[in-house]
């Protein structure tokens, strides 16, 4: 079996890749062997990140992880307010509108 790749032959490769392509495209996948493809991305991590540590692709904005917190965020306060609001309408003795639609689907 041949030689492993170490990280800096799978810099290498990408780049060297990337040099035949032109610059028109960025490397992909499909561009190589399976063997390196298991490499590069054991050295350097999923396809985008191994591009950006070849120097091929631009890094990702810095703010990328906390926009992606702040969303779940967001989704978590409506989640809980929908459940409080369900909760409330409960405990006020004023029927489930969806109780109140199954009841008539069920109504000869």
């Amino acid at each position: 079996m041949a030689d492993k790749l170490t990280k800096e032959n799978c810099i290498a490769l990408l780049q060297q890749k990337h040099g035949q392509l032109g610059g028109e495209r960025y490397p992909q996948r499909s561009d190589f062997s399976e063997r390196e493809v298991v490499a590069i991305k054991a050295h350097l991590g999923p396809w985008p990140r191994a591009l950006e540590a070849a120097g091929i692709k631009a890094p990702r904005d810095d703010d990328h992880a906390e926009k992606i917190k702040q969303k779940r965020i967001r989704a978590k306060r409506a989640r809980t307010a929908a459940k409080a609001a369900k909760k409330n309408q409960a405990v006020d003795g004023a029927p489930d509108p969806n109780t109140q639609q199954k009841e008539k689907e069920n109504t000869p």
